[in-house]
């Protein structure tokens, strides 16, 4: 289930499936003005330095984590999947961004894996057995190039994690009520993963609305996830709640999916 948290004025979502610090964050409870108002986490957006640490400081403090262990994706809609070190703690934030990439994964105690989104598709992963964590961001093209099973199958591959121990859960998005497409991106879909695609496909006239979040879901549970979250919320339709690229035509701050990885006890 995901639920509304809240830590004084702060809003975020958490999936109860998911101890480990985590959230997917919305525009409340931040400290930056005007169309980044006002828990704008993205440093590209042209905010002020000072307010972007400040409003991951109150988020650390409702989530807990250091900021200082923050590691933040600079997102390409690719299907690159990190692995994230030691020496990347501060990515983004107190030093410099990492390569580009879609997808972070960790077994590093401490890391605070994050991934932006204004309309595309958040997701958080979680390994009980090995403590790994991992975050991919996923557009329609991030998508079809599978970064969500590329994400999992990194979890495995580097931490030797169990897909059907890994717990996710897939944040707010732009919803089947309001993506829709030309033709290209159906036909991208049904190229990738064939006619099973079409039940997240529906027409309208010339057309299409595609439920992105239904797809990923479809994607994880493939690469051997079971349980698997899924908000209901959509940006577009709770755009003043989150931001969304597609109503604000890109002048806008940046929502945050956010994953901390903790210790193990043996």
């Amino acid at each position: 289930m995901i639920t509304v948290k809240h830590h004084n004025t702060l809003e975020y979502l958490a999936s109860s499936r998911i101890p480990v610090p985590h959230g997917f964050t919305t525009r409340y409870g931040g400290v930056s003005v005007g169309a980044l108002a006002s828990l704008n986490l993205g440093s590209g957006r042209g905010d002020s330095p000072e307010n972007v640490l400040e409003n991951y400081r109150r988020l650390g403090q409702a989530l807990g984590f250091d900021p200082h262990n923050a590691v933040l994706c600079k997102q390409i809609h690719s299907d690159i999947v990190h692995t994230v070190t030691g020496n990347d703690l501060g990515a983004g934030l107190y030093r410099p961004a990492l390569q580009p990439c879609d997808a972070l994964v960790t077994d590093i105690p401490g890391a605070a894996l994050v991934v932006f989104t204004a309309d595309c598709t958040p997701i958080l992963l979680w390994d009980p057995v090995t403590g790994a964590v991992g975050a991919a961001h996923a557009g329609w093209r991030g998508t079809v190039a599978d970064i969500a099973g590329k994400t999992v199958a990194a979890m495995a591959s580097r931490f030797g994690a169990r897909p059907e121990n890994i717990r996710a859960a897939i944040g707010p998005n732009i919803g089947p009520c309001h993506f829709e497409t030309h033709g290209d991106v159906p036909q991208a879909l049904k190229d990738a993963f064939g006619e099973k695609m079409n039940d997240y496909i529906r027409p309208n006239g010339e057309k299409y609305f595609v439920d992105l979040k239904g797809v990923n879901e479809w994607l994880l549970r493939r690469a051997g996830v079971p349980s698997v979250d899924v908000s209901d919320c959509c940006t577009v339709c709770e755009s003043e709640r989150f931001w969304s690229h597609r109503v604000t035509g890109g002048v806008r701050g940046s929502q945050g999916a956010v994953i901390v990885c903790k210790e193990m006890k043996p």
